[in-house]
């Protein structure tokens, strides 16, 4: 499995995974993004260890034929989540942070850890961490889905947003609901977080138990939701999202059949 802790300056080779300018990764293999190589590309950056061999990702211009992150990920077992998210927010934050926000002079690599920094002013950034809440409402047994214009078609899930300035991810989950369909909630519950690389997100999942069942959707972030019951469900976002977990884990604590 994946093992955080980044290699020393005595690696130079191990497992590789290639990252397009869009987000495509290479394949190494039907089923298979880790490729095998004796030395890693001077632009590679270590992530850390699988299954006890360094592991490093590069990011290249990439072909139109490699298979999107989503793609790999739908396919890929669960276990492969943790590095991949961590390969794809890497490479957005290199490619994000190569001059330093203070002075404007080029950044250079650290070694031994994920930071960037200035060596004319010393500035030193890392990775970019967005927190967002992720919010499954509720209605005794039944579920608040919605669509977002961004979806595919026919697709609805949970309610998501970024947590603002000085604001608490439980003030957050509130604010984003309000907003975004109009109801009002009584109690929220923390369910738990999921890194989502798209682009450097933290997503914190919640329950919430909505008290009303009237919709008044904002239009522009939200341009459909509805109310579901267990037995009557639309499409469902992808099983590897935490929007998944959280609608089927209400379905288990309600004793929906899922045949």
């Amino acid at each position: 499995m994946f093992r955080r802790d980044l290699p020393s300056k005595d690696h130079h080779g191990g497992w590789l995974v290639r990252v397009g300018e869009h987000h495509g990764i290479a394949p190494a293999g039907e089923q298979e993004v880790l490729q095998h190589v004796d030395k890693w590309p001077d632009s590679a950056q270590p992530l850390g260890f699988w299954n006890d061999r360094p592991v490093a990702v590069v990011q290249e211009r990439g072909e139109p034929q490699w298979p999107s992150a989503r793609e790999w990920l739908a396919r890929l077992p669960e276990s492969r989540f943790p590095l991949i998210s961590t390969a794809l927010q890497v490479v957005a934050w290199q490619r994000d942070h190569r001059f330093c926000g203070r002075c404007g002079q080029a950044s250079e690599r650290v070694n031994g850890e994920f930071a960037m920094q200035c060596p004319a002013c010393g500035h030193r950034n890392y990775p970019r961490i967005s927190p967002c809440i992720i919010t499954l409402v509720t209605c005794g047994k039944d579920l608040l889905l919605a669509r977002s214009p961004r979806f595919p078609p026919g697709r609805y899930s949970t309610l998501a947003g970024f947590i603002e300035p000085g604001e608490t991810a439980e003030d957050a989950v509130r604010r984003e609901v309000h907003e975004e369909v109009g109801l009002t909630l009584g109690e929220v519950t923390y369910y738990r977080s999921q890194a989502w690389p798209f682009p450097h997100s933290l997503m914190l999942g919640f329950f919430a138990e909505a008290t009303s069942r009237r919709i008044r959707i904002d239009g522009t972030e939200i341009v459909d939701a509805a109310w579901y019951t267990p037995h009557r469900l639309p499409q469902l976002p992808p099983p590897y999202s935490i929007a998944r977990a959280l609608i089927e884990a209400h379905l288990r604590a309600v004793g929906a059949d899922r045949d």
